[in-house]
């Protein structure tokens, strides 16, 4: 059957084999009529081919001929998070240059290669400068309903986490003796704040990233730090919304806002809530909102106004439980009971981190794959009953054993959410997991998807649309301090009850036990910096054994020349990214 030049592979094509057929064809001349010997009248012998018109030769010379590969541009390359080679402005390498040492290694699946191995030139001398934020100039300022001008700045000459890539700061450190050189670090403010490089972009923010703002639609940032277990709780001020009091021709609002948590999958160019990876509070009528489904949660006719302070809590069970729940192994009849009385196993967790140092302008960074939206998340955003989970992934609603990993939720998990000090209620309970395999990293060369690398987590996160403008405060001196904060004893004007408010708006959740974890202490998202830091001090030293076991125990000569080349080895790569 023949197969038309540039159509389906496995396509017939009727007329080409009609054209073939009517050509007039010679009788072949088989090889056993060629002489053996050479004689005067035939001297040169050679084995007579087979004869064809020469029009079937040219259609035969097409047909053959290798169909051209279409390059991709530079927009797709980056998307598909590749490099085009060595003047690609990506760090990362395409997976399609990478060729297995042996046969082993082609066998084996992607999770259980090695991660790449980069022999880096030596830094320079500003690579052990301390780390610099970004540049900051002036855009505009508002003034607040408490009086005050808040400056609301403009960010740049910094990069940002977007095209399934996440960036950290990073320094040389000449206690390092291995190859890689790096360790991760954090620039001024040394505090928790809205992570700068893990926002939108047209957002502006003050020096401390403690106000953000922006004129366009709706776009979210995230803090610097994440919530992986326990109770932890962080509060933010409107400081331009919906107005508290409108005189005659006053508009309506200044913007919107909103506010709440986001794992890593969340779009920032989408509001808190938009999907599943996300949990938001709507200014307009106080309204809940997960998967873009916005329900009421607050009392009639309460909004969120400028001047209101929103409160909130949110509570994780431990790694250990968690790690249970995403493999498959929770029974709610024991694993329950064990983490209420404390008894369960404290190991640490298993860290790994696939990253290189890239250039970007003035500043040194990491650069990682960042994890990605799951199919069985977006068909519980939007379900078709062709679904990629199937029917099981349809059927049944999110719980702590299903089938399918990413819709594992989290026992005695939940989001409480205060208003000017008053509890609320409680919108969510039984937050999806997050640990790996619910949550996979884009594939890499090289690298492994299904890995935890400290990333994960609970951010809080701010939304704001049109002028909106948040003011956030991570503790540990809150204007409204709840019940049950570290260290603060509450005022007998204050609720000291910790009870969970039901929410009679939410749909019946599966019939699992339920324990309240009422020894764990509520602390503030400031203290979780301070852990932050800690743990990447730890998984910085850990990364540095490793490689300088991979080097022979010893200290690198990083003044060595590569042969080949005649000159250093190794290059950091520049990042070209549009502010």
């Amino acid at each position: 059957m023949a197969t038309e030049i540039g159509s389906p592979k496995g396509e017939s094509t009727p007329g080409l084999l009609a054209f073939v057929s009517a050509v007039p064809q010679k009788r072949v001349l088989e090889d056993d009529h060629i002489p053996a010997v050479s004689s005067p009248l035939n001297p040169d012998v050679k084995p007579v081919q087979k004869f064809q018109s020469p029009a079937f030769d040219d259609i035969q010379a097409a047909m053959s001929r290798e169909k051209r590969t279409k390059k991709d541009s530079l927009k797709k390359r980056e998307a598909k998070g590749g490099a085009a080679g060595p003047d690609s402005s990506r760090a990362t390498p395409d997976p399609k240059q990478q060729h297995p040492q042996n046969h082993h290694e082609k066998d084996a699946p992607a999770s259980e290669l090695a991660p790449m191995r980069y022999k880096l030139a030596p830094p320079k001398p500003s690579d052990f400068e301390q780390s610099r934020g970004p540049l900051f100039q002036t855009h505009h300022e508002v003034q607040v309903p408490d009086g005050r001008t808040i400056e609301f700045l403009e960010t740049s000459e910094h990069v940002y986490n977007k095209k399934n890539f996440h960036y950290t700061h990073c320094i040389a450190d000449p206690a390092f003796p291995s190859m890689f050189y790096y360790r991760q670090t954090e620039p001024e403010p040394y505090t928790a704040h809205l992570n700068f490089e893990d926002a939108a972009a047209h957002m502006y923010f003050d020096r401390a990233g403690g106000h953000v703002t922006s004129d366009k639609g709706f776009r979210m940032t995230r803090a610097n730090v994440s919530v992986r277990e326990g109770r932890w709780f962080w509060e933010c001020k409107v400081t331009r919304g919906i107005l508290k009091t409108r005189a005659e021709g006053d508009p309506e609002s200044h913007g919107h806002i909103r506010v709440g948590f986001a794992r890593r999958e969340a779009s920032l160019d989408a509001p808190v809530g938009f999907d599943a990876y996300s949990y938001g509070i709507r200014d307009v009528a106080g309204q809940k909102v997960h998967m873009s489904r916005p329900k009421d949660f607050l009392p009639p006719g309460e909004d969120i106004r400028e001047g209101d302070v929103i409160g909130l809590e949110i509570q994780l069970p431990s790694e250990h439980l968690h790690r249970k729940v995403v493999q498959g192994q929770f029974n709610p009849a024991v694993d329950l009971l064990d983490e209420e009385s404390d008894v369960q196993q404290h190991e640490a967790p298993n860290i790994v981190r696939d990253r290189i140092p890239i250039r970007f302008k003035a500043h040194i960074y990491f650069e990682k794959i960042d994890y990605h939206t799951s199919k069985e998340l977006d068909d519980l955003m939007n379900p078709s009953p062709m679904g990629t989970s199937g029917s099981i992934g349809s059927s049944e609603p999110p719980n702590p054993n299903h089938p399918l990993p990413p819709l594992r939720t989290l026992p005695n998990s939940h989001i409480k959410v205060y208003k000017n000090g008053v509890l609320m209620g409680t919108p969510w309970t039984h937050l999806l997991a997050f640990l790996p395999p619910a949550s996979k990293l884009e594939k890499q060369a090289g690298g492994r998807e299904c890995l935890d690398d400290g990333s994960l987590g609970y951010y809080p996160a701010v939304s704001v649309f049109r002028g909106g403008a948040v003011e956030t405060n991570f503790g540990p001196k809150f204007w409204y301090p709840p019940p049950g904060l570290a260290g603060y004893t509450p005022s007998s004007s204050q609720q000291t009850d910790d009870v969970d408010m039901i929410d009679v708006h939410a749909s019946p959740p599966v019939q699992t036990a339920t324990v309240s974890l009422t020894s764990v202490e509520l602390q503030p998202v400031s203290e979780r910096y301070d852990e932050q830091i800690v743990e990447d001090i730890v998984y910085d030293i850990i990364d540095e054994v490793g490689f300088w076991m991979q080097d022979g125990g010893k200290v690198v000569d990083r003044t060595v020349k590569d042969e080949k080349a005649g000159e250093l080895a190794g290059q950091i790569k520049e990042l070209v990214q549009d502010d």
